[in-house]
């Protein structure tokens, strides 16, 4: 049974610095526990500098002993990655190596917490504790990213013909025959309902789910995310009113937005969902690096050694209170702090395969992806964290 609390923070870093952890610590905030079908998704939000880090604490729970895989620091690691770009099941956008970025020390970097570790990745191990059990990820682009990342960590031990892959309406599986397994993605940005209305206007229902949700029943473990959609700015947004009951709303904070969002989910999981049959985990925001209209993520090498300075991210703070208020039990993944770090893992301009014209104009008017992960990459760790807790 998993513990619902998690608490971030970031690797040891100097004894100043301590004294604020642990006073953060002290304090707490709250208990808790497109697909890249649009790689160009760019809106502004939770940029994650150097200099302009966002990072939450939240209350441990003294009675649980189970390690915090949120606080630690990266290690170099030469038996990385555990997969190739070659696996077939691979967006182009994340495939950096085939679209020609020039390195890959980003591929090598294991998450370490602080006093413990992250088993490495055993496909056999997790397909075991997967036989006859479904496993859904739902959410975002980023979501989709890392439901690729796990496809590819487990298809290489199924032979080609015991494995296959099904699309149906908003949802796709990776079906491992043999185990009787389904990895499996469904696209639910926002988790709640996005609809049209009349004169084609987008509207965003901020207590509506069913239409969504119906998809989630019966599965044995559920992965969510949601976060990026609700930052984008007006120019970027995905809808143009949000309709609460009958009311039709033009301006709302975006933040109320997502508090409301994100409470109708928890409404439909505490009424729904049985937690003696199913597990669920919701995925913290990973961090965009795209200050500077994106280019803070291009050409970066290694991950960050320190963070400067911190402060608390708003949708975090929304979701932390969100789960505090549920009776369901459900675990926070915190992977903000930790990934955090990883400004050099995103494609930048490598989420296409680039010639030799576009080379020589890099830094010059080509678009660049600080929002998604290459892959191999960051997400990887993810998942070695999510078998961890399952």
């Amino acid at each position: 049974m998993f513990s619902p609390s998690s608490s971030m923070a970031k690797p040891k870093l100097q004894s100043s610095f301590f004294f604020f952890f642990f006073n953060i610590v002290a304090l707490s905030f709250f208990h808790s526990a497109l697909s890249l079908l649009n790689p160009e998704d760019h809106g502004p939000g939770l940029a994650v500098e150097a200099d302009d880090i966002n990072i939450v604490q939240t209350r441990q729970d003294s009675s649980n002993k189970q390690c915090d895989f949120s606080v630690g620091k990266w290690v170099y690691d030469q038996s990385y990655p555990l997969y190739d770009s070659d696996c077939p099941y691979l967006s182009t956008a994340v495939t950096c190596q085939k679209n020609g970025r020039p390195d890959s020390d980003y591929e090598k970097w294991k998450w370490k917490p602080v006093g413990c570790s992250i088993p490495r990745f055993d496909a056999l191990r997790f397909l075991g504790k997967m036989r006859r059990k479904r496993i859904m990820l739902v959410g975002d682009s980023i979501m989709r990213n890392q439901w690729e990342s796990l496809v590819c960590l487990v298809q290489g031990v199924i032979p080609t013909a015991r494995k296959r892959v099904t699309y149906s309406g908003p949802s796709m599986a990776f079906h491992a025959m043999d185990f009787e397994t389904s990895i499996e993605f469904f696209w639910a940005p926002l988790l709640v309902e996005l609809k049209q209305g009349s004169g084609k206007k987008r509207i965003l229902h901020l207590d509506l789910i069913e239409e969504n949700a119906r998809y989630w029943r019966g599965v044995d473990f559920l992965v969510f995310d949601s976060a990026h959609w609700w930052t984008h700015s007006d120019q970027t947004s995905s809808w143009d009113y949000y309709m609460e009951g009958n009311r039709l709303i033009k301006n709302m904070n975006p933040m109320l937005a997502y508090q409301k969002g994100l409470s109708t989910w928890a409404r439909w999981v505490d009424l729904n969902l049985d937690p003696r049959r199913t597990r669920v985990i919701f995925r913290s925001m990973s961090p965009r690096h795209n200050r500077q209209n994106g280019w803070k993520c291009y050409n970066q090498k290694q991950p960050l050694p320190f963070f400067s300075h911190q402060h608390v991210t708003e949708p975090l703070v929304v979701l932390q209170g969100v789960l505090k208020r549920m009776r369901f039990p459900v675990y926070l993944q915190d992977i903000t702090t930790m990934t955090a770090f990883r400004r050099d893992g995103h494609p930048s301009v490598y989420r296409k395969a680039i010639s030799q014209e576009e080379r020589q104009k890099l830094g010059v008017g080509i678009s660049s992806d600080c929002s998604h992960w290459c892959l191999p990459g960051v997400p990887d760790s993810w998942n070695e964290m999510l078998s961890a807790l399952l």
